[in-house]
């Protein structure tokens, strides 16, 4: 089950990769990656938890995502983890992705947390995904 998972988190990180926009509100290069480095950028993402189940599908096999990505930011600064949050969820709301070995039926972007880890301070913001995938 772990293939549409991987092929939507490659669609994604390719999608926002080639964002410029994206780029300039993380400072120059989109920092997305499966587990925080250890030398953070001052703002960065990491793919988040990620759910897939089957989805009832006419003729094809299909699954629904739920998905995350976190945006860190240093302390006191929540107000740019939101702005990347804005970028990515505008990037990706409705886009029309090329999956490896599958369909992107569609995405959205269903929700948008803003928050502040307690025991270090950086500033979060959480944005939630759904999609519905088709293998091809």
């Amino acid at each position: 089950m772990s293939g549409p998972i991987l092929a939507l988190r490659q669609a994604l990180l390719t999608r926002l990769t080639q964002d410029d926009d994206l780029a300039q509100a993380m400072g120059g290069t989109v920092h997305l990656y499966d587990e925080p480095p250890r030398a953070a950028p001052a703002i960065y993402a990491v793919f988040g938890d990620a759910r897939v189940r089957d989805w009832p599908g006419d003729l094809q096999e299909a699954h629904e995502h739920e998905a995350s990505i976190v945006i860190w930011a240093r302390p006191g600064s929540r107000a740019s983890a939101l702005i990347v949050a804005d970028q990515m969820a505008e990037a990706l709301h409705d886009a029309a992705l090329t999956l490896v070995d599958h369909r992107l039926v569609n995405l959205r972007v269903v929700s948008c947390e803003i928050g502040r880890d307690e025991r270090s301070g950086l500033g979060r913001a959480v944005l939630r995904l759904r999609a519905v995938t088709e293998r091809l």
